[in-house]
């Protein structure tokens, strides 16, 4: 692919581009014996015989690692799993990597696919890492756009050269961490990269993006923001850059509208709990910069601690019970959808638990109910075609939950690319008040099971709820639309796209008589929209010469609105003759310059 040029104010004599083309417990009947002839007194009729209760706490299994300032050999057992993962990117290894509050010196932690490191304190700063956390590209000659799949938490860094490298690009997170010093977000060499989220984090030095061409930050305080290729948003981060989109494309706004941040794992003395963070409206800074967070937590003994094997019966009969569900390092096959339907229901995943739906079915669902967390885990498409597989709210649902919304955090979804998967829509929010933080709702464009209708799946995210927000959107390389809201009053704040790349003529992608499917569609009934931040990006590479009227679809109306809004074309590998419905200009034949809206109507 050829080399995009970098922003006039990237200090790189290099190139930016974008990436490569790249069993079950259940319940038994048991009935008293009958005499022959004769009718079974009432007190002998049949029974159901309950299943034994699940036990709630236990051990986290063996692919969580938890250390103490005391633990011997910790960069070994560090080497030895990033070894295993550095390139397994469709592997079926999983990790957690826990430090337990304290000081650990001369450490570098080298993050590979599946691999979560967090602490275990309240506050980042209960534990400190003078070392490093680091994710590069030598595995793929400098290539960062593929390090997908991999997360750090809760952690205070002291960087040996005074900056920590963090090179990545879908999928994964930098929360709740602390850095004593620069962020660089580029891997050695400034090759290329495409990410990215940071949310309730502080940096004290320089964030330096340098070749990610996108990147969303809420939240947070950072001390100063170097450069911008793309698209850079920023919600609510004390420090971030003035809105200037398009040049440079910064689109700041000074506050998140509503928040909620990630569960989290932590020891109280002994104990593990899971901290519940509290709603913030007009957020802005980080969460845990004065005291002790602000919220609620729960004894890891009302969780299910789930392990690799575990039936979907049984994480049912668990959540019927009470429990909360935590999904231990693995991968889950379900013949059933989890059920979630108690409110307040905590279902959270360490080390990229993956949940596979068997039988075309749809892996999890949410009830109509206030205040479900969903958060920290993979849905990976099976090959019979699932027709949904997240399901938030059942069809129809009108509660109103702003109060205690719903929220859907580091829950990502894959569809092929470790084999063969298709689903017809991945993610459908029907319950109103929902919070989408951080998903990268992905249809494989490389991998194994990879093609036009091998791994079909037409729609990414569809939104029929009213009232809903999404906050660090990532939705790729669909059949029809990535996006498709129909609720009112919807908002997104930061969205990153690519067109399918596989499509295999004009036709396959025609929309009635509209050329291409939009990548965020807003539906002709909607009235009131708002969205900010919002790239589409065409590498039409089975056809160079498919056509894109426009990146992005909505009715044109006043209570409408977009914010800072671009399409480009890759190199020319098809074109986009418009931004947003008629507006803006078309893209510029092999140049790989964005055509920008600033707003819309």
């Amino acid at each position: 692919m050829p080399p995009v040029p970098p922003d006039s104010s990237d200090p790189r004599p290099s190139t930016v581009t974008r990436r490569t083309v790249l069993g079950a417990v259940a319940a038994t009947a048991a009935s008293a014996p009958l005499l022959t002839g004769l009718a079974a007194p009432a007190s002998a009729a049949p029974a159901a015989v309950r299943p034994r209760a699940l036990p709630g706490g236990g051990d986290l299994g063996p692919n969580v690692l938890i250390f103490d300032p005391g633990t011997s050999g910790i960069q070994a057992k560090l080497d030895q799993i990033f070894h295993q993962q550095e390139s397994a990117q469709f592997g079926t290894g999983r990790y957690a990597l826990l430090f337990k509050p304290g000081t650990y010196n001369g450490l570098n932690a080298q993050i590979g696919f599946y691999t979560s490191i967090a602490g275990l304190g309240l506050s980042p700063d209960d534990t400190t890492i003078n070392g490093d956390v680091t994710v590069d590209a030598g595995w793929a000659n400098g290539n960062a756009t593929q390090n997908f799949w991999r997360s750090a938490e809760n952690l205070a860094l002291v960087p040996v050269s005074g900056t920590d490298r963090w090179a990545v690009a879908q999928a994964a997170p930098f929360r709740r961490m602390h850095v004593r010093g620069g962020l660089n977000l580029a891997p050695s060499g400034y090759g290329w990269a495409s990410g990215g989220y940071i949310a309730d984090s502080r940096v004290d030095g320089q964030v330096g993006p340098y070749s990610q061409q996108q990147w969303y930050t809420r939240d947070s305080v950072i001390g100063g923001w170097v450069n911008a290729v793309w698209n850079m948003v920023f919600s609510g981060v004390q420090g971030a850059p003035a809105q200037s989109f398009p040049n440079p494309p910064y689109t700041t706004l000074d506050t998140t509208p509503v928040s909620r941040e990630k569960p989290f794992l932590y020891l109280n003395g002994s104990e593990y709990r899971v901290f519940l963070p509290e709603k913030r409206t007009n957020a802005r800074g980080v969460t845990w910069g004065n005291g002790t967070p602000r919220g609620t937590s729960l004894s890891l003994s009302q969780f299910y601690v789930a392990k690799p094997g575990v039936s979907a019966a049984t994480l049912n009969q668990a959540l019927a019970q009470g429990l909360h569900l935590l999904l231990t390092p693995g991968i889950y096959h379900v013949d059933r959808p989890i059920q979630v339907d108690r409110a307040n229901t905590v279902v959270l995943g360490l080390g990229y638990a993956t949940l596979v739906p068997d039988n075309g079915v749809t892996a999890l669902r949410v009830a109509d109910v206030d205040g479900v967390r969903l958060a920290g885990f993979l849905i990976d498409a099976g090959p019979v075609n699932s027709a949904t597989l997240l399901e938030v709210g059942p069809s129809g649902a009108s509660r109103d939950h702003s109060a205690n919304p719903t929220t859907v955090q580091d829950v990502f979804v894959r569809i092929g690319g470790a084999g063969a998967g298709k689903a017809t829509t991945s993610m459908v929010i029907n319950n109103r008040n929902t919070i989408v933080d951080h998903t990268w709702v992905w249809r494989a464009d490389h991998g194994t099971g990879v093609g036009w209708d091998t791994n079909r799946a037409d729609y990414g995210v569809v939104v029929n709820g009213d009232d809903v927000l999404c906050t660090g959107l990532f939705v790729e390389h669909f059949n029809k639309y990535d996006v498709q809201w129909l609720g009112q009053r919807g908002r997104t704040i930061f969205f990153q796209n690519e067109k399918a790349y596989d499509a295999p003529n004009q036709a396959a992608v025609q929309d009635g008589n509209v050329k291409g499917y939009a990548a965020y569609k807003v539906g002709d009934n909607v009235t009131a929209h708002e969205a900010w931040g919002l790239g589409s990006y065409c590498n039409y590479t089975a056809d160079t010469g498919i056509v894109q009227h426009h990146g992005f679809a909505a009715p044109n109306t006043a209570g409408v609105k977009f914010h800072g809004v671009l399409v480009v074309s890759l190199g020319g590998n098809g074109q986009y003759e418009h931004v947003i419905n008629e507006a803006g200009a078309p893209t510029s034949g092999t140049s790989t310059t964005p055509s920008t809206v600033v707003s819309y109507p």
